[in-house]
C-alpha cells in the first residue's frame, strides 16, 4: 500500500475547502502501480512507469506538439475486481481544464464501469470543480458487498501526475479478468481519435469498443497533430504485441495524406509483416452541406486510399484493409458533432457501432 499524497483536493472555491463525498480518511488508498490493480492503455508503462502514451526518450524525434500531447492520458484504464462498498479517486493533474468545447468531465475526469468483459455498464463519473488541478471524488457506492469487475477510464485531454484509488476498509481487491488475447489494438489518429469532444472518458470510440472486444486498446490520437510522420510510424512499430493497427489520421494530414500514407504503412509492415492494418477515412464535417470543397478533398483522399490498398492487396498483402468513415455518422451527420467536426457522445457511439464488427472480424482472422 502506498502512502497518501500530500496534496489537498479542492473544489475551486476556497471557502468550500476539500471536496469530500464520503469519509475518505477511512478509506484504504492504493496506487495503481500496486498489484493487483492493472494499468492498461500505456505502451511504455513497463519501461518508464509513467502515465504517458509515447516514450519519453524515443528512438526517433517527436514533433514538439506530439511530445506534449503524449502526456494526455486518453485510453488509459485501471482494471481490478473488488467487493468494496465504496470507491474513490484522488487525482493530481498536470494542469486544470481549459477547453471551451469539451466539458471538464471529459478533459480532466475519470469514469467507472462495472461488469465482466463484454458486459460492462456505466456507473459514474468524477465530480471536480472548475479550474482545479487536484481533486478527490467518490466514484462508486453500494450498500452490500459483492465481487465486481471494475474499469476506470483516464482523462482524455489532460496529463495525470498521480492517482490513488480509495477502497472501503477491509475490501478485497483482486486481479481483473484476463483479456481475450495478450495482443493490443493500436489506434493512431487525430483529436477525434483522442476523444474530442466526449463528455466523459468512456465515450471515446476506442474506449467504447474496448468494452465490446476484450483486448487492450492503445489510443494514440494526437489533437491536431496526427499527420502521419515517419518518425511516429517507427515509434508505433516498436509497441509490443500488436494485434491490429488502425490508422485514422486523414483529418489532420489533409492533402498530404497521399504523401504520408504509403510510407507510414510500409514502416509498420516492415516491422510486422502479418499484423492487420486498417486505414479509416475521415467522418463527414457539417460544412460539407454548404461547401463542396470539403467533399472534393475527402473524396480525393478516400479514393487514393482505396486504390493504394487495392494495389497492395493485389500484390499479396491480404492484411491491409480500408474502411469508409464517411458513413459512420449517418445521414444526419451534422447533428452528431459539437462544432461541426468533433463528435458528441452520440457521434462517438455511431463511430463505435460502425467500427466494432470490422475490428472484431480482423482480430478473429488474425488469430
Amino acid at each position: 500500500m502506498s502512502e497518501q499524497p500530500t496534496f489537498m483536493a479542492r473544489t475551486g472555491q476556497e471557502s468550500e475547502g476539500i471536496l469530500k463525498e464520503t469519509d475518505t480518511e477511512a478509506l484504504m488508498w492504493l496506487s495503481p502501480f500496486d498489484p493487483p490493480i492493472q494499468i492498461a492503455g500505456f505502451g511504455w508503462l513497463k519501461q518508464e512507469g509513467r502515465y504517458r502514451r509515447l516514450p519519453a526518450a524515443p528512438t526517433h524525434p517527436l514533433p514538439p506538439a506530439v511530445d506534449a500531447l503524449a502526456d494526455n492520458t486518453a485510453g488509459g484504464q485501471l482494471r481490478f475486481r473488488t467487493d468494496a462498498l465504496q470507491l474513490s479517486v484522488r487525482v493530481k493533474l498536470a494542469a486544470p481544464g481549459d477547453m471551451y468545447h469539451m466539458p471538464s468531465t471529459g478533459q480532466c475526469g475519470f469514469d467507472l464501469y462495472i461488469g465482466e468483459p463484454g458486459e460492462q455498464r456505466y456507473y459514474g463519473t468524477t465530480r471536480l470543480g472548475f479550474g482545479v488541478k487536484e481533486y478527490e471524488s467518490l466514484l462508486f457506492s453500494q450498500p452490500t458487498p459483492q465481487m465486481r469487475s471494475v474499469t476506470i477510464n483516464f482523462p482524455l485531454y489532460q496529463g495525470v501526475e498521480e492517482v490513488l484509488v480509495g477502497f472501503s476498509p477491509d475490501a478485497v481487491v483482486e486481479a481483473p479478468p484476463a483479456y481475450e488475447s495478450d495482443k493490443r489494438v493500436i489506434v493512431y489518429g487525430t483529436s477525434i481519435t483522442q476523444g474530442g469532444c466526449a463528455t466523459r472518458p468512456g465515450m471515446a470510440w476506442s474506449n467504447i469498443i474496448s468494452r465490446r472486444i476484450p483486448y487492450e486498446f492503445l489510443n494514440l490520437g494526437f489533437s491536431g497533430n496526427g499527420k502521419g510522420e515517419p518518425e511516429l510510424a517507427h515509434i508505433i512499430s516498436q509497441i509490443e504485441r500488436p494485434g491490429l493497427f488502425v490508422l485514422d489520421y486523414e483529418s489532420n494530414a489533409g492533402l498530404t495524406f497521399k504523401d504520408t500514407l504509403p510510407g507510414f504503412v510500409r514502416i509498420l509492415r516492415d516491422a510486422h509483416p502479418e499484423v492487420p492494418i486498417l486505414v479509416v477515412s475521415k467522418i463527414r464535417y457539417a460544412k460539407e452541406s454548404f461547401d463542396d470543397t470539403f467533399i472534393r478533398n475527402r473524396l480525393a483522399n478516400s479514393t487514393f486510399a482505396r486504390q493504394f490498398i487495392d494495389e497492395h492487396r493485389r500484390q499479396g498483402d491480404r492484411h491491409l484493409h480500408f474502411l469508409d468513415g464517411s458513413t459512420f455518422l449517418g445521414d444526419d451527420f451534422d447533428e452528431c458533432t459539437v462544432d461541426g467536426v468533433h463528435p458528441t457522445d452520440l457521434g462517438f457511439l455511431r463511430m463505435a457501432d460502425a467500427l466494432t464488427p470490422v475490428i472484431r472480424q480482423l482480430l478473429q482472422q488474425a488469430d
